[in-house]
Protein backbone atom coordinates (compact mmCIF):
# COMPACT_ATOMS: atom_id res chain seq x y z
CA UNK A 1 0.00 0.00 0.00
CA UNK A 2 1.37 3.70 -0.65
CA UNK A 3 -0.70 6.37 1.08
CA UNK A 4 -0.04 9.32 -1.44
CA UNK A 5 0.76 13.02 -0.17
CA UNK A 6 -3.42 13.30 -1.63
CA UNK A 7 -4.50 10.89 1.23
CA UNK A 8 -2.27 12.25 3.99
CA UNK A 9 -3.10 15.91 3.25
CA UNK A 10 -6.93 15.66 2.86
CA UNK A 11 -6.85 13.53 6.43
CA UNK A 12 -4.38 16.63 8.00
CA UNK A 13 -7.03 18.84 6.24
CA UNK A 14 -9.82 17.96 7.71
CA UNK A 15 -8.04 17.17 11.25
CA UNK A 16 -7.45 20.76 11.11
CA UNK A 17 -11.35 21.23 9.94
CA UNK A 18 -12.26 19.24 12.66
CA UNK A 19 -10.73 21.24 14.90
CA UNK A 20 -12.01 24.68 14.11
CA UNK A 21 -15.42 24.50 12.95
CA UNK A 22 -17.53 25.07 16.07
CA UNK A 23 -16.15 28.90 15.59
CA UNK A 24 -17.91 28.67 12.19
CA UNK A 25 -16.91 28.06 8.52
CA UNK A 26 -12.86 27.51 7.96
CA UNK A 27 -11.38 29.00 5.35
CA UNK A 28 -9.26 27.07 3.09
CA UNK A 29 -6.94 30.22 3.32
CA UNK A 30 -6.47 29.18 6.72
CA UNK A 31 -5.36 25.80 6.85
CA UNK A 32 -3.23 26.10 4.03
CA UNK A 33 -1.37 28.73 6.09
CA UNK A 34 -1.67 26.41 9.50
CA UNK A 35 -0.30 23.18 7.30
CA UNK A 36 1.53 24.63 4.65
CA UNK A 37 -0.77 23.11 1.60
CA UNK A 38 -1.05 25.06 -1.36
CA UNK A 39 -4.09 26.73 -1.41
CA UNK A 40 -4.93 25.33 -4.83
CA UNK A 41 -4.29 21.56 -3.99
CA UNK A 42 -6.84 22.10 -1.24
CA UNK A 43 -8.81 23.13 -3.25
CA UNK A 44 -8.99 20.04 -5.49
CA UNK A 45 -9.38 17.98 -2.26
CA UNK A 46 -12.30 20.40 -0.67
CA UNK A 47 -13.70 19.75 -3.74
CA UNK A 48 -13.68 15.91 -3.64
CA UNK A 49 -14.65 16.41 -0.33
CA UNK A 50 -17.81 17.99 -1.31
CA UNK A 51 -18.52 15.89 -3.83
CA UNK A 52 -18.46 13.18 -1.31
CA UNK A 53 -20.64 14.90 0.89
CA UNK A 54 -18.28 14.89 3.96
CA UNK A 55 -17.92 19.00 3.74
CA UNK A 56 -20.14 21.56 2.48
CA UNK A 57 -19.35 24.66 1.78
CA UNK A 58 -20.66 28.13 3.00
CA UNK A 59 -20.69 31.16 0.61
CA UNK A 60 -20.00 34.70 1.21
CA UNK A 61 -18.68 36.66 3.90
CA UNK A 62 -17.28 34.71 6.71
CA UNK A 63 -17.80 31.79 4.11
CA UNK A 64 -15.29 28.33 4.46
CA UNK A 65 -16.46 25.00 4.86
CA UNK A 66 -17.82 22.71 7.95
CA UNK A 67 -18.31 19.20 8.27
CA UNK A 68 -21.41 17.59 6.46
CA UNK A 69 -22.07 15.50 9.16
CA UNK A 70 -20.77 14.36 12.38
CA UNK A 71 -17.27 14.04 12.75
CA UNK A 72 -17.80 10.90 14.80
CA UNK A 73 -19.19 9.55 11.69
CA UNK A 74 -16.47 10.63 8.98
CA UNK A 75 -14.06 7.96 9.05
CA UNK A 76 -10.52 8.25 7.89
CA UNK A 77 -10.94 5.85 5.03
CA UNK A 78 -14.29 7.82 4.12
CA UNK A 79 -11.44 10.63 3.62
CA UNK A 80 -8.97 9.08 1.56
CA UNK A 81 -11.57 7.24 -0.69
CA UNK A 82 -12.95 10.82 -1.36
CA UNK A 83 -10.27 11.81 -2.77
CA UNK A 84 -9.41 8.86 -5.10
CA UNK A 85 -7.07 7.45 -2.63
CA UNK A 86 -6.03 3.72 -3.34
CA UNK A 87 -6.07 1.24 -0.49
CA UNK A 88 -4.23 -1.50 -2.66
CA UNK A 89 -1.32 -3.31 -1.36
CA UNK A 90 -1.63 -5.95 -4.63
CA UNK A 91 0.32 -5.70 -7.30
CA UNK A 92 -2.33 -6.57 -9.55
CA UNK A 93 -4.88 -3.71 -8.59
CA UNK A 94 -7.24 -7.07 -7.04
CA UNK A 95 -7.22 -8.37 -10.38
CA UNK A 96 -5.26 -10.93 -10.20
CA UNK A 97 -3.11 -10.69 -12.62
CA UNK A 98 -0.21 -10.26 -10.91
CA UNK A 99 2.31 -12.42 -12.51
CA UNK A 100 1.76 -13.75 -16.31
CA UNK A 101 -2.03 -12.55 -16.33
CA UNK A 102 -2.31 -15.04 -13.51
CA UNK A 103 -2.50 -14.67 -9.88
CA UNK A 104 0.33 -14.84 -8.16
CA UNK A 105 1.46 -16.84 -4.75
CA UNK A 106 1.10 -13.93 -2.45
CA UNK A 107 -1.94 -12.38 -3.55
CA UNK A 108 -4.10 -13.42 -0.67
CA UNK A 109 -1.59 -11.98 1.48
CA UNK A 110 -1.57 -8.76 0.22
CA UNK A 111 -5.57 -9.14 -0.26
CA UNK A 112 -5.77 -10.14 3.97
CA UNK A 113 -3.83 -6.95 4.42
CA UNK A 114 -5.92 -4.61 1.87
CA UNK A 115 -9.16 -5.78 4.20
CA UNK A 116 -7.20 -5.33 7.89
CA UNK A 117 -5.62 -1.37 6.29
CA UNK A 118 -9.61 -0.90 5.53
CA UNK A 119 -10.81 -2.22 8.43
CA UNK A 120 -8.77 -0.21 10.85
CA UNK A 121 -9.21 3.06 8.44
CA UNK A 122 -12.62 2.54 8.55
CA UNK A 123 -12.54 2.44 12.46
CA UNK A 124 -10.62 5.43 13.19
CA UNK A 125 -13.33 8.41 13.10
CA UNK A 126 -12.53 12.18 12.45
CA UNK A 127 -13.48 12.94 15.86
CA UNK A 128 -10.91 10.23 17.30
CA UNK A 129 -8.26 12.04 15.31
CA UNK A 130 -9.84 15.68 16.73
CA UNK A 131 -9.01 14.54 20.19
CA UNK A 132 -6.35 13.54 20.06
CA UNK A 133 -4.95 16.60 18.65
CA UNK A 134 -6.70 18.89 21.50
CA UNK A 135 -5.34 16.43 23.61
CA UNK A 136 -1.39 16.75 22.81
CA UNK A 137 -2.13 20.19 22.47
CA UNK A 138 -3.32 20.48 26.25
CA UNK A 139 -0.63 18.17 27.31
CA UNK A 140 1.98 21.04 25.46
CA UNK A 141 0.32 23.61 27.08
CA UNK A 142 0.15 22.50 30.87
CA UNK A 143 2.86 24.17 33.05
CA UNK A 144 5.35 22.24 33.58
CA UNK A 145 6.40 21.50 37.35
CA UNK A 146 9.81 20.72 38.57
CA UNK A 147 11.05 19.22 42.06
CA UNK A 148 14.56 20.26 43.40
CA UNK A 149 16.66 18.03 45.22
CA UNK A 150 15.55 19.44 48.62
CA UNK A 151 11.90 18.36 47.43
CA UNK A 152 10.45 22.00 46.74
CA UNK A 153 8.56 22.36 44.06
CA UNK A 154 8.38 24.75 41.12
CA UNK A 155 5.93 25.95 38.79
CA UNK A 156 7.14 26.64 35.35
CA UNK A 157 5.18 29.10 33.31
Amino acid sequence: MRLTTKGRFAVTAMIDLGLRYHGGPVTLAGISSRQKISLSYLEQLFGKLRRSELVDSVRGPGGGYVPARPISDITVADIIYAVDEPLDATQCGGKENCLDEHRCMTHDLWTNLNRKMVDYLDSVSLQDLVEQQLQRQQANAAPQVKVFRDGKQAQAV
